[in-house]
């Protein structure tokens, strides 16, 4: 494998509370197993998953325990071998269940589905992350959080809510404006669950766990607004909500989104209009069992989905269509779920 085609993938799987570490052959998509990396901090099971983010500079990796007393650590990315060092370990103030740092690398944000927060941590300049600064209560169950390319505007997902949140970032100081802003509601039961954003910042996806569909918002990029667009499902035919839809992800040049559903263990590709963002369905494959996490490759080219129920991660070939077309699978631990990717220089 030269270096200029070198991947690294990084799996969380919660049940076996460790990151399965593994080189991606970026032209072929052939995976190799490099190491396995346990996650620290509490000797209690850590339920349902196991939320990491990359900083932006792709030198460090955070990952989250969700059990008492909610550790996060901080781990060093070899930027020659991909492999990971545990630095140190702080805390979150609850489970929660998304992770994400902003453009400067300084700041943590993250989402709690059962304590209906979000939060910011800041991260040192040694890349440590440091104990909650700022804790901001939301709608019920949070359930992610998403910052725009300008690090200005910060999105969160309430399930229970059925809301977008959209909160004035200050990036200077790390702090989210009080009190929560509703962007956007939707119909009772439809759950908001992931939010994907445009290369351009432009439109705004959203995933709705409940309702089996995904939404599309022309977005303001000055104001964060949000304005709906268009509702498509993601459900074969005489499937009826509630399911369980998990994941979404587009791909790097914005051309193709792609969906996981946990009830029909299914992904589901959708074109993207280059005129509005508004979606056109072009295929649905089987996924691994219970797709809870699953990401694309920093080119495009391959989707990696992690199987929730059988420890596996699949990965298939995006063709120029984006059509999927799966190669194969390889076992990763138990309860795998979140996938991350740097790509080594």
């Amino acid at each position: 494998m030269t270096s200029a085609a070198r991947h690294i993938v990084y799996v969380s799987c919660a049940d076996d509370k460790h990151i399965a570490v593994l080189a991606l052959d970026a032209r072929s998509g052939s995976l190799t197993p490099l190491a396995t990396v346990p996650v620290p901090g509490t000797d209690a099971a850590s339920p349902q998953s196991l939320p990491m983010a990359l900083s932006p500079d792709g030198t460090r990796l955070y990952a989250a325990l969700r059990t008492e007393p909610f550790p996060l650590t901080t781990f060093a990315i070899d930027r020659t071998t991909g492999g990971l060092t545990k630095l140190a370990i702080s805390t979150l103030p609850d489970s929660m269940c998304y992770l994400a740092a902003d453009a400067t690398g300084r700041h943590l944000l993250s989402a709690s589905y059962g304590g209906a927060k979000l939060a910011v941590n800041p991260i040192g300049p040694d890349g440590i992350a440091g104990e909650p600064a700022q804790v901001l209560a939301t709608p019920p169950k949070a359930h992610s959080v998403l910052i725009d390319p300008a690090n200005r505007h910060v999105y969160a997902a309430s399930l229970g809510g059925d809301a977008i949140i959209c909160q004035k970032f200050d990036a200077a100081t790390g702090r989210l404006a009080e009190p929560v802003h509703l962007a956007a509601t939707t119909p009772a039961g439809t759950g908001p669950r992931h939010l994907r954003l445009a290369p351009d910042g432009r439109i705004l996806y959203m995933l709705a766990e409940q309702g089996g569909a995904v939404f599309v918002y022309a977005r303001d990029p000055a104001t964060g607004a949000l304005t709906e667009r268009q509702s498509i499902s993601l459900l074969p035919d005489g499937l009826s909500p509630p399911v369980a839809s998990a994941d979404l992800h587009l791909t790097p040049d914005g051309r193709f989104l792609y969906a996981s559903e946990r009830i029909t263990h299914t992904l589901t590709g959708f074109a993207v209009s280059p005129n509005d963002g508004t979606l056109t369905q072009i295929c649905r494959v089987a996924s691994e069992p219970t797709p809870r996490g699953f990401a694309v490759t920093p080119g495009g080219k391959f989707l990696l989905c992690a199987g929730l129920t059988s420890g596996k991660l699949a990965i298939y070939a995006i063709q120029p269509s984006g059509v999927l077309v799966r190669k194969g699978a390889i076992d990763v631990g138990a309860g795998a779920n979140w996938i991350e990717i740097t790509a080594l220089t």
